[in-house]
């Protein structure tokens, strides 16, 4: 069976279409591929998202203790300021280091 010249173009034309349309599935913007990153990126951001989520709300806790009790500012200024109370004893104890030829203390 032979195939009309009429309908010859009307098929080239089809498949040029189906191609166009093809390639703007999977490569052009708003494509697959685009769809793919921005899935990916989407999921990276929201882990990001939740740690920020996290750090925040050990933030907060901190900041409330602070505001509402002495325990929470006097733990942090021990810690981080080495700061004591009045009557306190402060014992610092100091290693030495070992001597390059002896084992330990008793040698």
């Amino acid at each position: 069976m032979l195939v009309r010249q009429p309908q010859l173009w009307l098929l080239i034309v089809a498949l040029i279409l189906l191609v166009g349309l093809q390639y703007r599935l999977w490569f052009a913007q708003g494509g697959l591929a685009e769809q793919k990153r921005l899935e990916h990126q989407l999921e990276e951001q929201t882990e990001i998202n939740r740690q920020l989520r996290d750090r925040n709300a050990v933030i907060e806790r901190e900041v409330h203790d602070l505001k509402n009790g002495n325990l929470g500012l006097e733990q942090r200024a021990r810690e981080q300021l080495g700061l004591i109370k009045e009557g306190e004893v402060y014992y610092q104890i100091i290693e030495r280091p070992l001597e390059p030829n002896k084992v330990g203390p008793n040698h």
